[in-house]
């Protein structure tokens, strides 16, 4: 079957016909052919121009995918677009809830055009697939929506996201381990947690994150701007990473290195580390609401290396105060910068 009886199941699993109208109640599966799926290869039924609107209830959604609502699952060459909205009412569902719309194990695909409304969990999850364009998006949840990260990466190869709007309670975009040649490019991100590589080595986990070039965005308001974030405990590595041509309109934390990440209470210290190196940030530009702009807060067993800082200019949101820079065990150069970047090593 081609990947279009998926849109076309989607739409049935929402409660939708193609015309819009309710089909509730219904068999819990359904004949996407009866839906006016071809699937001969050569027709063109794959838009989404209406609304899919999830259950209100959680309840609904008893015994069925805990990880999406919606899901693309070992589909190879398909292309979904249109301007339909995806509405995952998640204010009723974010103590427990899926994501809302997963791709997995897929390879060879585009998407465009779509918007993805008040998400259950993760507004986009991209999981163990190669060679992907996800473009001209627009993925909107409340700022203090939790965890409703816009585009989740993992264990993935070669994915380009383009020219897309992202406003929601959590990461813009997350990169997880397994990923390489990851393009991110043209994004305006915010209200949410900024654009990260991580979290990474939880659990004493091996992480393996390399080739990735986050280029031409604009972070504002975000509680974070560009992050790399790795558990202690972890190894593995994340290697080659550039950021270039970002402006922040008043971020909370611009440049940031975190090798301690733990959001709970309490983290117990531990000597291993995922390394990083061959980090570049290149034409950073704009304002910080805090006045340690650049935090580079790396392992003291391994540290950061190769770190090269150059043509950055964050300032403070206000007038009166100057921004400044910090480091634990971070090697590289720096030239250009404000603030200056003495702390680091050679």
């Amino acid at each position: 079957m081609q990947e279009v009886f998926i849109i076309y199941l989607a739409m049935c699993i929402a409660g939708l016909s193609s015309s819009g109208a309710r089909l509730y109640p219904g068999p819990p599966t359904f004949n996407v052919m009866s839906y006016g799926a071809v699937g001969d290869g050569v027709t063109d039924d794959s838009q989404i121009d209406g609304k899919l609107i999830a259950p209100k209830e959680p309840s609904n959604w008893e015994g069925k995918d805990i990880d999406s609502w919606l899901s693309f699952s070992r589909v190879n060459g398909f292309f979904v677009d249109g301007n339909g909205k995806i509405d995952g009412q998640g204010f009723e569902w974010w103590k427990s809830c899926p994501g809302a719309m997963r791709y997995e194990n897929c390879s060879n695909f585009q998407v465009s055009g779509l918007k993805h409304l008040n998400s259950q969990k993760n507004h986009i999850s991209v999981s163990g697939c190669e060679n992907a364009t996800l473009s001209n998006l627009y993925l909107s949840a409340p700022e203090t929506s939790p965890n409703t990260d816009g585009v989740d990466i993992s264990n993935s190869k070669n994915i380009q996201i383009l020219d897309s709007i992202i406003a929601t309670g959590d990461d813009c975009v997350a990169i997880n381990s397994g990923c390489s040649q990851i393009n991110i490019i043209g994004m305006k991100c915010g209200p949410g947690h900024g654009i990260s590589v991580g979290s990474l080595g939880k659990n004493g986990q091996t992480a393996e994150v390399e080739d990735i070039l986050v280029k031409n965005c604009t972070l504002n308001g975000t509680d974070n701007g560009v992050r790399i974030k790795t558990w202690q405990g972890g190894s593995g590595f994340a290697r080659k990473i550039t950021f270039q041509d970002i402006t922040l309109i008043a971020a909370d934390n611009p440049i940031v290195i975190d090798q301690y990440y733990c959001p709970h209470d309490y983290c117990r210290n531990q000597t291993k580390a995922v390394h990083i190196s061959d980090v570049s940030y290149i034409g950073i530009h704009g304002t910080s609401i805090k006045e340690d702009a650049i935090a580079l807060d790396c392992s003291q067993t391994s540290g950061c290396s190769n770190i090269l800082l150059e043509h950055i200019n964050i300032t403070s949101t206000e007038a009166n105060n100057k921004t400044y820079s910090s480091c634990t065990n971070a090697h590289g150069n720096y030239d250009d910068a404000i603030p200056p970047v003495d702390c680091l090593l050679y």
